[in-house]
C-alpha cells in the first residue's frame, strides 16, 4: 500500500514539545531538569511491559508497526476508488464480467483483487457482499485492536509515572541523612509523574486516536469497493454507481 506524508503530525509533536519546554523556561527553569533517564526507564519500561501483558505478541507487534502511520499513513484516495470502479463497470457493461479478467493481473491490492476475482467467477451479488464483508470486518477488528495498544499505553503511563514518583520519594526517605542524594531522588519523583502524564496525553492517546481515524478511512474505502462490485454484479448503470459512491465522500 502506498504511503503519504502527514506533516501535521510532526507539527503537532513540535508544538507540544515547544509548549512544555518553553513553559519550563518562562518559569525560570532549565530544560535539562526535565531530562531524567531513570524516570524515563521506569515509565516507558513499565508501560511497555503492561501492554505486552495485555495483548498477544502479534497484536502488540502490529501496534508498534503501525506507529509509522503517524508520519507516513497509507495513501487512501477515495476519488481514485470511484474512478477505478467506474472503469470496471463500463468494461463489464460493454464486454460482460469476463472482460474484467485481464485487469486482475495488473492489481496489487489483495482486497480489491479478491472481490474482482469473485465478480469474474460469477458470484451472486449477496454472496459477494457477504464474503467481502467478512474480510472487511476481520481487518477492522484486527487493526483496531492493534491501535488500542497505544490507548492502553495512554492509560497505564500516568499510573506508572505515579509509581516512579513513589519510588523516588522512597529513595529520598532512605537518604535523609545524606543531603547530596536528596536532589536526585526528588527529581526522579516529580519528573516520573511528568513523563507518565505528559507522554500519555501528548503522544500515546493521540497516536491511538489517529490510527483509528486512518483505519476508519480504510474501512470507508473498502465499503466503497464492496458497494461498487455488488452494483456491477447487479448490472447497474455506471453513472448511477458513480452517484452512489460519491455519497461516501460528500
Amino acid at each position: 500500500m502506498k504511503s503519504s506524508f502527514d506533516l501535521i503530525s510532526l507539527i503537532g509533536i513540535l508544538v507540544s514539545l515547544i509548549a512544555i519546554i518553553g513553559g519550563q523556561m518562562l518559569e525560570g527553569g532549565h530544560p535539562g531538569s526535565l531530562i531524567q533517564v531513570t524516570a524515563m526507564i521506569i515509565v516507558l519500561g513499565g508501560t511497555s511491559g503492561a501492554c505486552m501483558l495485555q495483548y498477544s505478541l502479534p497484536v502488540f507487534l502490529q501496534g508498534v508497526k503501525m506507529l509509522r502511520w503517524i508520519v507516513f499513513p497509507p495513501f487512501i484516495a477515495l476519488d481514485d476508488v470511484i474512478e477505478q470502479v467506474i472503469v470496471w463497470a463500463q468494461a463489464a457493461r460493454r464486454g460482460g464480467l469476463l472482460s474484467l479478467e485481464p485487469i486482475l493481473a495488473e492489481m496489487s491490492d489483495p482486497f480489491m483483487m479478491k472481490g474482482l476475482q469473485m465478480l469474474v467467477d460469477g458470484a451472486e451479488p449477496e454472496k459477494l457482499r457477504e464474503a467481502m464483508e467478512v474480510d472487511m470486518y476481520a481487518y477492522d477488528e484486527h487493526m483496531r485492536l492493534a491501535a488500542k495498544v497505544w490507548e492502553s499505553a495512554g492509560g497505564y503511563s500516568p499510573t506508572i509515572g505515579i509509581l516512579g514518583a513513589v519510588m523516588g520519594l522512597i529513595h529520598v526517605m532512605e537518604n535523609l541523612s545524606d543531603p547530596a542524594k536528596l536532589g536526585s531522588g526528588i527529581a526522579v519523583a516529580f519528573v516520573a509523574t511528568i513523563y507518565g502524564v505528559g507522554i500519555a496525553n501528548l503522544f500515546f492517546l493521540p497516536i491511538g486516536s489517529k490510527l483509528k481515524f486512518i483505519i476508519g478511512q480504510e474501512m470507508v474505502r473498502r465499503e466503497m469497493v464492496v458497494e461498487g462490485l455488488v452494483a456491477i454484479a447487479n448490472g447497474e448503470n455506471p453513472r448511477l454507481i458513480e452517484i452512489r459512491l460519491h455519497g461516501f465522500i460528500a
